[in-house]
């Protein structure tokens, strides 16, 4: 695969050099989002003003009184249909950006996205486990369909990592290999159940190109404190992807427990993108293109990297989904299919610009 060559490593080794964190470009970030969720909240079939959503959202706040003057209709819809859906995906897309981050920067290579080591072949495999055979979606009124796809990725993930130890080391090639192995057999499986069912196959379709259309409260809930604490450990990791960004054996110089490292990078992006695919299905290009932008615009430190991709790839797919929902007179896109549309003309855009950087 693509890397980038060593003539960045002086630009690396800075990056391990005291510096001052860019909380202003944090702030504006936060601004951004929450600006983008207000609006994305307002927009819809039933129009409700920009204002009134804000006033719904500042009256909400404790020791705020705001006298009510909309319709009670307006809030059901934003409370409870349209308000857990947007924030579902922002959180899915601060998920798979910071994951992505992290494994660019584990494995040394722009082109690496949450996906890499089989997440998303295993979360396809229990999701069409749960689509095409007797398993009931609901449970006690848990969703069964976002439990077995996060236990698919995370067993996937998993496999691979096993796979790739020699000798008590985890080889990077050989768990990209061993990720690509994994996720050719669980998609064999996958297509074996789906060819095999009497079942319709549109809804595992429509799963596979990810979507929120069946959002809630509930199923944020039960994948949000993965994915919080998988983000908060990755990001505390930040200068350690920086070092390794070196060589693994220069790091190691530096004091680090370099296959410690990698197997809590991987463990945290991996139960991140799990945890993430369990709420929205498969979504691609989030992972991938946010880090690098962020890369391209402020540069490859990862202590700054990671929080800000989180924020800028929480806003993207909050917009992606706003557009899947409006785009179509009647229905709605799969938000899959957006993210790739603006997604794939702007990486092969990069892939034309940038290539000489690369090798």
């Amino acid at each position: 695969m693509p890397t980038l060559k060593n003539n960045n490593t002086s630009q690396r080794v800075d990056s391990l050099k005291p510096y001052r964190f860019p909380w202003h470009r944090l702030f504006m970030g936060i601004l951004l989002l929450t600006v983008v969720i207000a609006f994305a909240t307002s927009q819809g079939s039933v129009g409700i003003p920009f204002v009134t959503v804000a006033k719904m959202a500042i009256g909400s706040l404790p020791g705020i009184h705001i006298t009510e003057t909309w319709p009670s209709t307006w809030q059901t819809i934003i409370w409870d249909i349209r308000l857990p859906r947007v924030i579902s995906a922002a959180i899915v897309g601060a998920a798979l950006a910071i994951s992505g981050g992290a494994y660019q920067g584990l494995f040394r290579n722009p082109l690496a996205d949450p996906y890499l080591v089989g997440s998303a072949a295993g979360a396809g495999l229990g999701a069409t486990i749960v689509l095409v055979t007797p398993v009931p979606m609901y449970y006690h009124g848990l969703s069964l369909l976002a439990i077995f796809a996060f236990i698919g990725a995370l067993g996937s993930v998993m496999a691979a990592y096993m796979l790739s130890r020699v000798g008590g080391l985890a080889q990077t090639t050989t768990l990209i290999l061993a990720g690509v192995a994994i996720a050719a057999m669980t998609g064999a499986m996958s297509a074996f159940l789906l060819m095999s069912s009497s079942q319709d196959p549109r809804p595992v379709l429509a799963w596979l190109l990810g979507g929120f259309g069946s959002s809630s409260w509930q199923s944020l809930g039960l994948a949000l404190p993965y994915i919080v604490v998988g983000a908060i450990i990755t990001m505390l990791h930040g200068r350690i992807l920086n070092a390794l960004q070196l060589d693994e054996d220069q790091a190691s110089y530096l004091g680090i427990d370099v296959e410690r490292a990698k197997a809590i990078v991987i463990a945290t992006a991996s139960l991140m993108t799990a945890a993430a695919v369990s709420i929205s299905g498969l979504i691609g290009f989030v992972g991938l293109i946010t880090p690098h932008v962020v890369r391209l615009l402020w540069g490859p430190d990862y202590r700054s990297l990671l929080p800000i991709s989180l924020i800028i790839g929480s806003a993207f797919l909050v917009l992606a989904d706003l557009a899947a929902r409006v785009i179509l007179p009647t229905g709605e896109l799969p938000v899959g299919i957006v993210t790739a549309f603006v997604g794939a003309p702007f990486f092969l855009f990069i892939l034309r610009h940038k290539g000489q950087t690369w090798t």
